[in-house]
């Protein structure tokens, strides 16, 4: 399955604990949409996330965030792993 590398712009208010949330809700509706988020990231100082996800397609994978949360991710871009 493809794997993707979602990145969120300007989070307002953005916490360890409203990070962890959000990817709860992903995760409680990624099967719906045949994703899997896997990891994340971010910088409570600059407001910037970063998701890694498989997914059949970006849109998918936009698709969980708008309905888990309404997040929706600034950019998507498909990535391949290394070591």
């Amino acid at each position: 399955m493809p794997l993707y590398l979602d990145r969120h712009e300007n989070l307002e208010g953005l916490t360890a604990e409203a990070a962890r949330e959000a990817h709860a809700k992903d995760v409680a509706v990624q099967d719906k949409h045949g994703v899997k988020y896997l990891r994340y990231w971010f910088d409570e100082k600059t407001g910037k996330a970063f998701c890694l996800v498989e997914a059949p397609s970006a849109e998918a994978a936009a698709a969980v965030h708008r309905e888990a949360h309404g997040l929706v991710a600034d950019e998507i871009v498909e990535v391949s792993e290394g070591s």
